[in-house]
């Protein structure tokens, strides 16, 4: 049996970032092997084990069949007979198939560590295709790490939305990824990259007819990043997308209707109906007297509901 740390957290300290969560994989072993020496059993779909002491998560090496559409239609074959580079070659990117072993040797058999040096977020294998929530990764590491996305894995990211791919995404985990990469330092780049390969028509159809007018889409975009750069909550960044909605011939119930459909949790969803209808007033640029400023609390109902102020 051999456990390597792998993931994000191997691709982090090799970027010089502070690591937050460790996952490992372990080749060679079975989930008897694994009760037996204490860990405890919590994976539903494949076997995953949390470390008796630390509570570390790790992962029996396994490898991934497509069954159906969607990020659920898999069939999943762990065994100690599967590999750590077969392992690595079902994840995503690159940057996030590399591993280190126990005496703290690089396992890198997809070339993550010459594209992190480079800047380059590209896929691993054309498995890539076969997971539809990897184009919203994409795009939200994209706006983590400002990395631009090779040639080949933009083109397979447009194949997968033409294909139908992205229209099996859940409403959670597209508001759970959007939610992540909102927090990221350059939203802005998300969006970009979503829009660039054809998925924001699907998982954002009012956002991307508003941001077909001339203009709008430029503006959103620097008031993303300035809501980012002043570090903004994240119900407020979502309010600021919001606004791009202005334009579009019934923004209130666009709003509505895509804060249903993402199932947004309700302070950002009710907070971004309040920016976009008082947009103006709102506006960066605007200079409000004391006494409108009073009128917007007021309207806003701030003096009751504090998230609004």
């Amino acid at each position: 049996m051999k456990i390597y740390a792998v993931g994000g957290a191997v691709r982090d300290e090799l970027l010089g970032l502070p690591v937050k969560d460790r996952d490992y994989v372990v080749v060679g072993a079975t989930p008897e092997e694994m009760t037996r020496l204490g860990y405890k059993p919590v994976g539903k779909d494949f076997p995953v084990f949390l470390h008796p002491k630390t509570h570390e998560e790790y992962a029996l090496a396994r490898t991934e069949r497509k069954t159906a559409r969607g990020y659920k239609g898999f069939q999943v074959h762990a065994a100690p007979d599967v590999t750590l580079e077969q392992d690595l070659s079902r994840r995503d990117l690159t940057i996030n198939a590399i591993a280190r072993d126990a005496e703290g040797r690089i396992i890198d058999p997809y070339g993550g560590t010459v594209d992190l040096k480079r800047g380059v977020l590209r896929h691993v294998s054309p498995a890539f295709a076969e997971d539809p929530v990897r184009i919203l990764r994409v795009a939200r590491f994209a706006a983590r790490f400002g990395f631009r996305v090779a040639p080949a894995t933009l083109r397979l990211m447009r194949a997968m939305v033409k294909a139908g791919e992205a229209d099996a995404l859940v409403a959670e985990r597209v508001w759970q990824e959007l939610a992540i990469g909102l927090m990221e330092a350059a939203p802005s780049k998300m969006f970009a990259l979503l829009r660039s390969c054809g998925a924001l028509a699907r998982v954002l159809p009012e956002l991307a007819e508003a941001w077909a007018q001339r203009g709008q889409y430029a503006r959103s975009q620097r008031a993303l990043d300035y809501a980012a750069a002043r570090g903004s909550a994240p119900r407020a960044r979502y309010a600021v997308l919001a606004c791009a909605l202005a334009g579009l011939e019934a923004p209130e119930r666009e709003l509505r209707r895509m804060s249903a459909r993402l199932r947004a949790p309700a302070d950002a969803a009710d907070l971004a109906l309040l920016a976009l209808r008082h947009r103006e007033q709102i506006d960066l640029g605007a200079k409000l007297e004391a006494e409108g400023i009073v009128t917007l609390l007021q309207a806003c109902d701030a003096w009751r509901r504090p998230a609004a102020r």
